[in-house]
């Protein structure tokens, strides 16, 4: 099986788990209590809007987790697919300079380039830089290189700050940082898979098939 094939059945695995999610939250929902909608109304959102939104909050804590998920497995599986996966692998390594937590993840490590494989990161939780810091730290002692690969860049003024922060955290350790196109072109040169272009090509497909069924 070629890694598009690899791809294709990765991504149709995790739309049918997201799917499943979704149909047994909305099951949930429909004998959920609802007396918080009195202070929905109280600030003029209606049953329906309150249902709508409710229902697609749900779906959308859902869909972040799978979308995320996928994608990390997805860049995965191209560097298991150049480099074989007894050399490119998902380790733990014990936190030396702390109690918790009590290890830090390696999402993929080759040779000594540990990846920290990223969909995005829209967090504005100042504490986030201080566990990122002491996560880099161990990396960096254990004799391995932080390289951070994040394919989408968040929106928001505070959550930007942050990267940026981790940017130079990243730099301070001697490591690499890539997001958005720099962290395509990533994975297509260390790789020799052009991920973005295979994604892009399902993405059409999809559309072109749920542009048929809506009509």
């Amino acid at each position: 099986m070629n890694i598009e094939k690899k791809i294709r059945t990765l991504a149709s695995k995790y739309s049918e788990q997201l799917s499943e999610k979704v149909d047994i939250r909305i099951k949930e929902m429909q004998i959920d209590n609802k007396d918080h909608y009195l202070v929905y109304k109280v600030l003029g959102v209606t049953t329906k809007e309150g249902d709508l939104v409710d229902l697609y909050q749900n779906k959308g804590r859902f869909l972040y987790k799978y979308a995320g998920s996928f994608l990390e497995d997805a860049a995965h599986l191209c560097f298991i697919e150049k480099y074989g996966e007894d050399n490119a692998v998902k380790i733990r390594i014990p936190n030396t300079l702390g109690d918790r937590p009590k290890t830090f993840e390696i999402d993929c490590l080759v040779n000594n380039d540990a990846h920290e494989i990223k969909w995005r990161d829209a967090t504005t939780d100042g504490d986030h830089v201080t566990k990122e810091h002491t996560r880099l730290q161990v990396i960096s002692e254990a004799g391995y290189k932080p390289i951070r690969v994040m394919f989408f860049y968040p929106n928001r003024k505070q959550a930007i700050r942050i990267q940026e922060t981790l940017k130079t955290l990243y730099a301070g350790m001697h490591g690499e940082y890539y997001y958005g196109d720099s962290a395509w072109t990533y994975i297509h040169n260390y790789t020799g898979i052009d991920l973005k272009q295979i994604l892009e090509k399902i993405a059409s497909e999809n559309d072109k098939l749920n542009e048929r069924m809506d009509k």
